[in-house]
């Protein structure tokens, strides 16, 4: 049994879709679980639609229906019948958006998010799987939110791994080639929720560890795991082979190609993890597995835009110790602040966070009740696993450095 991962880049358009067919049909396809994320840039264009029905019902309209025509358009290229009942059931899904939105009476942003954003995956594996089935190859569709059962903290769920692991291993007909959708489980209510943003490589690692998977694949736009993001550096280098510890440091700085909550249960059942290139499939990319350290053993660069740093002072000079700072991540975790580095001395206390849910201005007006504090906003945190001196060099040249952490192995810098 194999879990395979495409993400939205891979089925941006028809020519994406039939080269998905491509993949299947060069790797087999039996005993297959296809999970797939919404095509192309689908989940921030819904994320346009929640933000326009919050604050711009006027431009509602026009912004779904640019979402609905990319669809169609990529539902004609591969269904030359017009009839085909796959425009039916593309045109329903989005029927069924509008129809929320209509009859919604929650102010809740979130709960309005999960359930609007995710329709993305509901409509592009309708779409595959009816290709595959239109090209011959059987498929079955799956609604993943039958099987991932989560809590109702909506956009920052936690996992019910009990049902989940009850609803899959029990009514996953793992005989089939199936699909289904990435970042997407359901609450006791069964109103649909997310996993977070890039979750549908932690779908597939929820599955696969539910499914006693033999492995995990995650196909890129990418050869593999590569020691930088070749959109923020020119020169780039394949890692081969990676252990699970490794990953993980790697995922919890920040690495973009896998995500940070993939790995745990792949490695507490020992399920290789490889990420390939959907381009060339046959290539051996990269296998995250049971083993020490990283091959080859290069200098590994993560950089994460659009950070805050703040620095807080104590008002009357007296020390920051585990109160206040326990009552400062207590801030941190109410204002959904992901925290990212944090360095302290006696009397100062400098934190880079990720204000993914907007709350800073929030967040700030109550420190500075009880601090002194400065902030740094659109700063980029870069983390240097294995450094060297050439490659902290690289870093520092032209940059205005606001903040240095150094480890055994890790180097932080907090960057303008």
């Amino acid at each position: 049994m194999r879990v395979f991962k495409f993400g939205g880049a891979s089925v941006k358009d028809a020519d994406g879709v039939k080269n998905v067919v491509n993949v299947l049909k060069q790797t087999g396809h039996d005993n297959t679980i296809v999970v797939v994320s919404a095509m192309g840039k689908t989940t921030n264009a819904m994320e346009a639609t929640v933000n326009a029905y919050f604050s711009d019902k006027s431009a509602l309209v026009a912004a779904f229906q640019e979402t609905i025509a990319y669809h169609d358009a990529i539902l004609k290229d591969l269904f030359s019948n017009s009839n085909h009942e796959i425009f039916s059931k593309v045109k329903g899904l989005f029927d069924e958006v509008q129809g929320f939105l209509a009859w919604n009476k929650s102010p809740n942003y979130n709960f309005v998010y999960d359930q609007v954003v995710g329709y993305g995956e509901l409509v592009s594996t309708t779409i595959l799987n009816a290709y595959l089935n239109e090209v011959g190859i059987k498929s079955n569709w799956i609604d993943i939110r039958d099987f991932i059962k989560t809590n109702d903290s909506y956009r920052d769920v936690s996992v019910n791994w009990e049902k989940t692991q009850e609803r899959v291993s029990k009514d996953i007909d793992k005989s089939k080639l199936n699909i289904t959708q990435g970042f997407l489980g359901s609450d006791d209510n069964n109103f649909t929720t997310t996993l977070g943003r890039e979750g549908s490589d932690y779908t597939a690692a929820i599955l696969a560890y539910c499914l006693n998977a033999d492995s995990v694949t995650i196909w890129k736009d990418v050869p593999g795991v590569l020691n930088a993001d070749p959109r923020y550096f020119s020169e780039t280098q394949l890692l081969n082979n990676i252990s699970y510890r490794e990953a993980i440091e790697l995922a919890f700085y920040g690495a973009s190609v896998i995500h940070p909550k993939t790995l745990q249960p792949l490695q507490q059942k020992e399920i290789p993890l490889h990420v390939k290139s959907f381009i060339n499939p046959k290539d051996p990319g990269t296998t995250v597995g049971k083993g020490v350290g990283i091959e080859p053993k290069v200098p590994c660069f993560i950089v994460k835009k659009n950070q805050v740093l703040m620095k807080l002072s104590s008002l009357d000079f007296s020390f920051i110790v585990e109160d206040s700072i326990s009552e400062l991540f207590k801030l941190f975790h109410d204002h959904k602040m992901k925290v990212d580095l944090i360095q302290n001395s006696a009397i100062s206390f400098s934190v880079c966070v990720d204000n993914r849910f907007g709350r800073l201005e929030d967040l700030l007006n109550l420190l500075k009740s009880r601090f002194k504090v400065v902030h740094h906003e659109g700063v980029s945190l870069y983390t240097i696993r294995h450094f060297d001196e050439k490659a902290i060099e690289s870093l520092q040249n032209g940059h205005e450095v606001l903040l240095e952490q150094r480890g055994k192995e890790t180097l932080q810098l907090v960057v303008k």
